[in-house]
């Protein structure tokens, strides 16, 4: 398949004061040998002057872009799960997790921004090869079952909607390769709007089911403040890591540190702190956007079910049949189903363009995106047909949730090698990160390794 993509005019050899850093010394290379995703590199204009708002507008696209894998489907089966079953509880759990992740994210922006490199590269131009192979793989597990929640979800969206059963959904979900290369084939500013009007879809959605839900703000607030019990006790447990990994997605961080380099913003000191300071803004405001699903899915979650004594209720086909009923709103149900297949269709896109970027970092290998789509949904797609063959509805769900406790696993192999690059002044030179936020985010890690381990024990020792 020929795949059009925009024409990009030779850059000339970049001045002295428009190096990426003062100091390569850090670095194997003084750039990579191609920039990443080099097909739309630096093609979005942004504005050096004018009113505020229209330089955040500018900016605005890669933080909504990543804010989509903080609410695909993996996100619902652990909310609509932790919610039945313990309340409000985990709300902390959801505001942890997500100012996590607004860290992380702003922690890869700026090593993509100020190092001209993604996150893949920046390891590829690091490590050793046995070491950079290893990365890969485990990187490529965590996108594979991203994929894998993202097919489970689609069919379960088209199954709720339209009868399709679970295998069919699962290989119609195969095809959504076509759609990316449509939309990769008009500009990467017109991938970025469809992105955010399919998120105002799931926000709208949510938002009437919250005030369908009329949940008791006393216990909201609550929910809010960190427990004990969390930690105590290891279903919760289990549930809270499995939100922490459908939350701070590893791909994302590459993902991030590539596509903020889509702005043409001056590659010289000061057009790069400039870039940093709206990049970190376009995506906390994006993530706060995904604070409020995940927590509006176990909040409805918690006054619906845990309210009226359905404690039991961990599958989406489960909560999609019993909201209208116990909501007392007839079109609740069809808004969760139509939110979730907005939220598979977008998850599609992310996980693609991660994919790509983390090949290409790590391995130099390009394919054509219909090529790689097609490789990884095949993937994620054999799993989800075995487990709903043998198992139905119920192992499908599991499977989802499973998932994402396998993609918080992959999260230390991710988180570990940002927070070293972005800390490192020989490497970022005066843009490396102050010690106080370093310290931040070696804490961030640090409790993302202890929880794994806490959450590898229990599972061993049954």
């Amino acid at each position: 398949m020929d795949v059009k993509t925009p024409a990009l005019s030779p850059e000339p050899a970049p001045e002295p004061s428009q190096r990426p850093l003062p100091d390569k010394a850090g670095w194997r290379s003084e750039a990579p040998a191609r920039p990443s995703l080099e097909e739309v590199h630096a093609t979005v204009r942004v504005p050096s002057t004018g009113h505020w708002v229209r330089r955040l507008l500018a900016f605005a696209g890669p933080g909504y872009m990543v804010s989509v894998g903080y609410m695909d489907p993996g996100n619902w089966a652990t909310d609509i799960a932790g919610g039945s079953q313990f309340g409000y509880t985990l709300l902390s759990v959801i505001l942890l997790s997500n100012l996590m992740a607004i860290l992380l994210q702003a922690l890869a922006a700026r090593l993509g921004i100020a190092a001209d490199r993604d996150l893949a590269q920046a390891c590829r131009d690091t490590y050793s090869r046995p070491v950079n192979f290893m990365l890969w793989l485990v990187c490529e597990a965590a996108i594979i079952a991203c994929d894998l929640a993202e097919v489970i979800g689609t069919a379960i969206a088209l199954q709720l909607l339209f009868g399709i059963p679970l295998i069919g959904g699962a290989l119609i979900a195969a095809l959504d390769a076509f759609l990316l290369l449509l939309l990769m084939n008009r500009s990467f500013r017109f991938l970025e709007a469809f992105v955010v009007v399919l998120l105002i879809v799931i926000a709208s959605c949510f938002a009437i089911q919250v005030v369908a839900a009329a949940p008791p703000v006393a216990e909201i607030l609550g929910g809010f403040a960190p427990s004990r019990e969390i930690v105590t006790n290891p279903a919760m447990l289990y549930i809270a890591i499995g939100i922490i990994g459908a939350t701070v997605m590893p791909h994302n961080l590459y993902l991030h540190s590539s596509i903020v380099q889509t702005r043409a913003y001056p590659r010289n000191e000061e057009g790069r702190r400039t870039a940093i300071r709206w990049a970190t803004a376009d995506s906390t405001l994006a993530l706060m956007l995904a604070l409020f699903v995940n927590a509006a899915i176990l909040i409805v979650a918690a006054a619906v079910f845990h309210g009226s004594g359905h404690t039991e209720v961990a599958e989406i086909g489960d909560a999609y049949r019993l909201l209208s009923p116990l909501l007392g709103l007839s079109i609740a149900s069809t808004l969760l189903a139509v939110a979730l297949l907005a939220s598979g269709i977008n998850s599609t896109v992310t996980a693609t363009l991660a994919g790509q970027i983390v090949m290409e970092g790590f391995l130099r290998l390009r394919m054509p995106m219909w090529a790689r789509r097609l490789v990884t949904r095949g993937i994620a797609i054999i799993p989800v047909i075995a487990v709903t063959a043998i198992y139905g509805e119920r192992g499908t769900a599991q499977l989802l949730v499973l998932s994402q406790v396998v993609l918080s696993m992959q999260l230390p192999f991710a988180v570990i090698p940002l927070v070293r690059f972005v800390s490192d002044r020989r490497k970022m030179g005066e843009f490396a990160i102050s010690r106080a936020w370093a310290a931040a985010a070696w804490i961030v890690a640090g409790v993302i390794v202890i929880l794994n381990v806490k959450l590898l024990f229990d599972t061993i020792t049954g």
